[in-house]
């Protein structure tokens, strides 16, 4: 499956704080149709990468704004739905406060893009409303925030909760097979079996095993 990344730069604000970030903007899909995972910051970079394919939605990781901020000039853009998990819906208000995404994210539902299916997977905790997005076929996930390059995803802010995460990633993401590639919404791809002992640490430090 063609996996594309692009990169764009911004600021991740929440609970007064703002942070630098680099955000990955993936694309999936072939030489004719896409679908983009988040949409981060500046909406052109995006635009640029997708070179006059259909883009079937904007698919959103989570909301916080960081993911989110460039989702509405691209759909105007691309003319591609918006799908978000409604349990974000309240991030979503915030930067988007008179508009709306077009779809809800369903939990076991599959998108469909270029050949390939990609399954939805609820993956709570770094938000309430996180989802990541595995192609059995090419075994690979996409985790957006929910499962880094280095462990589980940041928690200890507003709608965040780290035993949930660590949860969601045990119960969803290491029974995937250890070569399992995992593209993620900041820095570095990894693999299921590179996280696994880490994450099943820090389950056992909150007694969760």
């Amino acid at each position: 499956m063609p996996v594309e990344l692009v990169t764009t730069d911004g600021t991740f604000a929440l609970d007064g704080g703002e942070w630098e970030v680099t955000n990955n903007i993936w694309l999936v899909g072939d030489d004719r149709e896409v679908v983009v995972f988040d949409a981060a910051h500046d909406h052109q970079p995006i635009v640029d990468a997708v070179a006059g394919r259909i883009v079937r939605a904007i698919v959103l990781t989570h909301g916080h704004n960081d993911h989110i901020n460039a989702a509405v000039p691209l759909r105007e853009v691309v003319d591609a739905p918006i799908v978000l998990h409604p349990d974000d819906r309240m991030l979503w208000d915030v930067v988007w406060p008179d508009d709306a995404p077009d779809r809800k994210l369903e939990p076991g539902s599959i998108i469909s893009v270029g050949g390939h299916d990609l399954a939805v997977v609820h993956t709570p905790g770094h938000s309430p409303g996180c989802c990541c997005f595995h192609d059995v076929v090419d075994a690979t996930v996409f985790s957006g925030d929910t499962l880094f390059c280095g462990g589980p995803g940041a928690t200890g802010r507003s709608f965040s909760d780290e035993p949930t995460i660590v949860r969601s990633i045990i119960d969803h993401l290491l029974s995937l097979p250890d070569h399992t590639v995992v593209h993620t919404g900041h820095g570095e791809s990894t693999t299921i079996g590179d996280e696994r002992a880490g994450v099943l640490a820090r389950a056992a430090e909150l007694g969760l095993t």
